[in-house]
């Protein structure tokens, strides 16, 4: 199949060099340099940035106040697959000039869906080829897929959760073509987001059997996905609220219960987005330690919300103290399980200059580039390693050694407490911690 010149949408822009920190242009990197090696691994490794094909180039900047602000050249074709390959020519080129290896989508990002399930087959059939060639073209590589079980009304009550059979089994043939997909196109991985999986009232919920089903459907999936010959890892995407009042995927807790509940612990792992972490009343922190001290911090999806506002707003990320501390978390766990850094973000609604979503992209990666340098000088230049671990110390010897072997029963628990003195007061130097992080940024 024929490509078209890749160098039509973003003309001006060339490929976005490193310049280093003191460079005054705005079209290069400040810090994030994928060749330069951190804690022994390239920069490129620890991060693994990708490009969200939704946000990036399906996004309008449209909002309940208003349509889309943002005319795309490449949504002008009527027809849906001229339109899908116009968008696919100006994805790739995008990716390419920022320079990041992978990519990630929904199903129906590529190509808009059809009339009927055969008619969305045959436009994803045919899109796969176009995108194939584009890849094998530049090199650049999926991340992860994922399926669009949310937007269309069908879903209005759920997909793989809905009360209505024939919704649930429509849910599974999507789903079933967007892992064919994603085994066609290498994929790395492929996430699970339930975008309508939980409920608006409880007075018309029967919560167990829904649950019930969201277990049965995603070991479903697995299993097709394995017997097809995927080898990657399954994502599951927490969230707290939106679209549903309440989402069954709220936190990390509340999946890690849920997969080891179900039986899919051995597949499953998380994908961690910022906004939804502080929708659910954590911080990005909080849920990449929960995932992590459990073996199942699999990807990231980097953006940030607005404080002021209680909703998603997606934003790209560029606070670098919240980075810096999820940075910490990333080294200390040894990496990503599979996943990546995808900028699930878009540009603002009144950003409208095709340059700009070179800007964000620019930002975001710098954020983290910038942060992991800062986490890795904390870890190996400053006293915070050692810190924690002398705030543990009692456990390393003595009683408090037999208690983390198990060694000890809850009498023996009393029996030592009765024996010895009242316990002391130990300073947490939380103020302390909070320092090393400023000096070193």
């Amino acid at each position: 199949m024929a490509l078209r010149n890749t160098s039509d949408y973003y003309k001006g822009v060339g490929n976005i060099p490193f310049e280093g920190k003191d460079s005054d242009n705005p079209l290069s990197f400040k810090y994030y340099n994928p060749d330069q090696l951190v804690a022994g691994k390239r920069m490129g490794e620890h991060l693994k940035f990708a490009v969200a094909y939704w946000h990036s180039f399906c996004g309008t900047g449209a909002d309940p106040f208003g349509p889309g602000t943002l005319q795309h050249p490449w949504d002008i074709p009527s027809d849906p697959m001229d339109a899908a390959k116009a968008k696919a020519d100006a994805a790739f080129e995008f990716i390419e000039k920022i320079g990041f290896d992978y990519f990630c989508f929904h199903d129906f990002d590529l190509i808009r869906e059809g009339s009927s399930l055969k008619e969305s087959e045959k436009r994803l059939a045919k899109i796969v080829e176009y995108v194939k060639g584009k890849m094998q073209k530049t090199g650049v590589q999926l991340l992860w897929g994922t399926a669009n079980c949310f937007s269309n009304p069908r879903y209005m009550n759920g997909a793989a959760t809905n009360p209505d059979f024939k919704v649930v089994a429509r849910a599974g043939a999507q789903i079933k073509l967007a892992l064919d997909t994603t085994i066609e196109l290498n994929g790395h991985n492929y996430v699970f987001w339930g975008g309508r999986e939980g409920y608006m009232s409880l007075l018309n919920t029967d919560m167990k059997r829904e649950l019930d089903h969201m277990g049965r459907f995603l070991g479903m999936a697995r299993d097709y996905a394995r017997k097809a010959g995927f080898k990657g890892t399954f994502f599951i995407e927490p969230k707290p609220m939106e679209p549903m009042k309440h989402q069954y995927d709220f936190d990390a807790a509340t999946v890690i219960g849920f997969l080891n509940h179900y039986g899919l612990e051995s597949d499953f792992k998380l994908n961690i987005e910022v906004n939804h972490a502080t929708l659910a009343s954590h911080s990005f922190a909080h849920e990449l330690e929960v995932a992590a001290s459990h073996g199942m911090l699999g990807s990231i999806d980097a953006n940030r919300g607005d404080y002021q506002n209680g909703w998603d707003t997606d934003q790209f990320p560029n606070n670098i103290t919240e980075v810096t501390e999820a940075m910490l978390i990333l080294l200390e766990a040894g990496g990503l399980k599979g996943g990546g850094i995808n900028f699930d973000a878009k540009i603002r609604r009144n950003s409208t200059d095709p340059e700009d979503i070179f800007h964000a992209h620019i930002g975001g990666a710098d954020t983290f580039a910038r942060a992991l340098l800062i986490a890795d000088r904390i870890i190996n230049s400053s006293r915070y390693t050692q810190l924690r671990k002398e705030r543990y110390s009692s456990f390393d010897q003595g009683h408090g050694k037999k208690f983390e072997e198990g060694r000890l029963a809850l009498k023996d628990l009393y029996e030592i407490a009765m024996e010895g003195e009242e316990p002391k007061l130990r300073s947490g130097k939380q103020e302390l911690f909070e320092n090393i992080i400023n000096q070193y940024i």
